[in-house]
């Protein structure tokens, strides 16, 4: 085996690795935790690619590897996520969907909606792969990306924020956000891509000035500010249109 080629693959499946461990913590409701292991497990999804391009060793399997590692991490998590936001807006137990009867069967299927999310990941990272067009810059919202805003939640829902917390307990409210999410994964416009290719300002002044204001954001703000992050970001995208597709 050569080694130089292990080495990206082996990141990727530290992504999945980390992607599961997530997934372990939301379904036992360590969602702060969650939230943390999807960070590291995207956090070894953008250093897999830069090890790739870095010891020249692009894959075609690398590339299917980090889908898969994506799906879990950026796709089953969220999904995820936002079923057991929904089953706790509504005051439902997991343990319901195991006995389920004529009774209570006209809401259970409520909270699977949360698994549109996941569904519609899916349907980009496959459509991601056949798209030459996306190899400086996005189209549609980039999985990791929507991952975040949705696991970011938790922390909005968490504290006491007034309206922000009692919208994020409703449940039309939360159908209302995997619809948007749903749509964004797949939308037909252009977002910025955050890899830095050169320290040009005129190349990319609009990535450096959405970094260092994110940055600001997290100090003044911490955890409370990732979904508003990634919110940002794509009216940040929709704003810059013309520059972005030059």
């Amino acid at each position: 085996m050569n080694i130089k080629s292990f080495v990206p693959n082996a990141l990727t499946l530290l992504n999945l690795f980390f992607g599961l461990i997530a997934l372990v913590l939301v379904f036992n409701k360590e969602y702060p935790l969650a939230f943390l292991a999807v960070c590291i497990g995207i956090l070894f999804d953008f250093f897999d690619g830069f090890a790739a391009r870095l010891l020249q060793v692009q894959s075609k399997l690398g590339v299917e590897l980090d889908s898969m590692a994506d799906m879990v991490t950026s796709g089953v998590v969220p999904g995820s996520v936002m079923f057991f936001l929904l089953m706790e807006s509504m005051g439902i137990q997991l343990s319901d969907y195991a006995n389920i009867s004529s009774s209570n069967i006209s809401q259970l299927w409520i909270p699977l909606v949360g698994f549109m999310i996941t569904l519609a990941s899916g349907y980009r990272l496959a459509k991601f792969n056949i798209d030459d067009r996306q190899t400086s810059l996005f189209i549609g919202l980039p999985t990791p990306a929507n991952s975040l805003m949705i696991t970011g939640l938790v922390f909005l829902v968490q504290e006491d924020l007034g309206l922000i917390s009692e919208l994020l307990k409703s449940t039309w409210f939360l159908l209302l956000i995997t619809l948007i999410s749903s749509y964004l994964l797949n939308a037909n416009f252009y977002l910025f891509s955050l890899k830095i290719k050169s320290l040009s300002l005129k190349e990319n002044g609009l990535v450096f000035g959405y970094l260092l204001t994110s940055v600001v954001l997290i100090i003044i703000f911490k955890l409370l500010i990732f979904s508003f992050l990634i919110i940002f970001y794509v009216l940040l995208s929709i704003i810059a249109q013309n520059k972005i597709k030059k």
